[in-house]
């Protein structure tokens, strides 16, 4: 059975410093300041021989109104309802202060298992704090340390018994639901990949598609992902630079007529421009940005209708190409544009113009505030998904290196040209090439972007970032010498006979 331990308490108490102990790897921003955390963070935890997923909060604080820290505090009970147990943490060397007894209420009412944890309780200074826990009416407080990892076997013996019996109470519910079926599978039935995609690059329950969604703050990024999702599961608002961390969601994306796509979601930082990020929060936000983009296999670049094409956009847009991602450009809060012909129109001239190096890329236009534009954005993205596994044959590519070549011969720095004579596919993801060749470090940078121009145009390969390597290639005779040398073996061969027969 699946188990999802949520980790709750106040702001600071070490909930995310918990959170990537029990997932072994740092992927919460972890910062001294109170309230770094805002979204709902999953990870797959491993506890002794325990699996289980584990759920980041944020701080939860007293406010009930929109505010953000209400809106916070709304996400974070979700978190409790959808749950099987709670981990409620308070800060030992504080004490339990009015706010902890405030949520201890909650939770006795809204979960039926509840862990009562007094973290950072390394040391004597912690003692009082874990007495004190006793109060709260949650029965015996684990000592834990999220940092030193102190506590781990106790927090184990905890959970063990809860999963033993929630274990039990699935297998009989399972016993008296399970329906009598008689399934015949016919050899007919055949689970073919769609048209057009390689089955190797096909995405999968086991490996679903990595898509990052990446923009300047409050491009609507989160707003967007949930309405995908069809549900608030990340925190939204008029206020810029809402998200922190870098959020992974799977799901699978319904297509219309066709099965369903297996993806995760990677919902990032806004991105502002490097001289205006000055907080040290923001500088961990950006960077785990940037690493979710290195991860993805497909970049959506959500800009803004009002401000497209800003510098900020730009250097998003570039960054992905460099990264060697795939990439689609969508265009957000396209409900409220009055004249779309003439903005779209546009938008493309302002595509081509600013960003050749993504020439031909899927530009699509959505509103993430009514969902329209979503089919166009599933469908954009499995094409570039698609082209970015592009594998072409060898044979095919020289044929075409030969046309090249003879439409548009190479140049001939002082006098000698330099020969294109060998060129191969290298790698896919995106796709490489490399061109065996003779001077390769006297071939200008134009004749290059001619020959990865063509390959977009002539293999179908629009918009995704190609990588082509020249490499020279000696052109020293491998016969040369050769028959010096069996002349001499000859020779020496001869000397050896006449010497047997004197």
């Amino acid at each position: 059975m699946s188990l999802t331990l949520a980790i709750v308490g106040r702001p600071n108490v070490g909930k995310s410093t918990l959170f990537n102990r029990l997932v072994g790897k740092r992927l919460a921003l972890v910062d001294d300041q109170p309230g770094v955390t805002r979204d709902l963070r999953e990870g797959e935890a491993r506890l002794g021989d325990l699996k289980f997923t584990v759920i980041d909060t944020a701080g939860l604080e007293e406010a009930t109104d929109d505010s953000l820290q209400g809106r916070m505090r709304r996400l974070t009970e979700r978190a409790v309802d959808m749950a099987d147990i709670c981990l409620f943490m308070i800060d030992a060397r504080t004490g339990v202060t009015p706010t902890d007894e405030v949520f201890a209420e909650i939770l006795r009412k809204r979960s039926a298992h509840v862990i009562l944890a007094a973290n950072k309780a390394e040391g004597a200074a912690a003692d009082a704090g874990v007495l004190e826990a006793y109060g709260l009416g949650l029965g015996e407080p684990i000592r834990l340390s999220g940092e030193h990892g102190e506590g781990m076997t106790d927090l184990y013996t905890a959970i063990q018994p809860l999963v033993d019996k929630m274990a039990e109470e699935a297998a009989s519910q399972d016993e008296e639901a399970a329906p009598e079926t008689d399934v015949t599978v016919t050899e007919d039935e055949s689970d073919e990949p769609p048209q057009g995609l390689e089955e190797r690059a096909r995405p999968t329950a086991a490996k679903p598609l990595q898509v990052a969604v990446v923009g300047r703050p409050n491009a609507g990024k989160s707003t967007l992902i949930n309405r995908i999702l069809g549900e608030e599961r990340l925190l939204t608002g008029p206020e810029a630079g809402i998200t922190r961390d870098a959020i992974s969601l799977r799901i699978d994306w319904p297509r219309e007529g066709g099965e369903a796509t297996p993806m995760r979601l990677f919902d990032t930082a806004g991105m502002r421009k490097k001289a205006k990020v000055q907080e040290k929060l923001e500088r961990l936000s950006v960077s785990d940005g940037l690493r979710a983009v290195k991860f993805a296999e497909v970049v959506v670049v959500l800009l803004d209708a009002a401000i497209p094409f800003e510098q900020q956009d730009l250097r998003i847009a570039d960054l992905a190409e460099r990264e060697g991602r795939a990439v689609v450009v969508a265009v957000n809060k396209w409900d409220i544009e009055e004249n779309r012909q003439d903005k779209l129109r546009e938008l493309k001239e302002s595509f081509e113009r600013l960003l050749p190096q993504l020439r031909g890329a899927p530009l699509v236009t959505v509103s993430a505030k009514t969902g329209r534009g979503l089919d166009r954005l599933h469908d954009a993205i499995l094409r570039a998904h698609q082209v970015w596994n592009r594998r072409v044959p060898t044979a095919a590519l020289n044929r075409w290196l030969a046309g090249m070549v003879e439409a548009h011969p190479p140049p001939a720095p002082q006098g000698r040209r330099i020969k294109l004579r060998y060129m191969t596919q290298a790698k896919t993801r995106p796709p490489g090439f490399v061109v065996m060749c003779s001077h390769p470090d006297k071939m200008p940078d134009s004749y290059r972007r001619y020959l990865v121009n063509g390959l977009r145009e002539d293999f179908d390969m629009p918009g995704t970032p190609i990588r082509l390597t020249l490499r020279g290639q000696g052109s020293k005779n491998p016969y040369k010498g050769r028959r010096e040398k069996n002349a001499g073996a000859l020779a020496k061969h001869l000397g050896k006979n006449s010497g047997r027969r004197s």
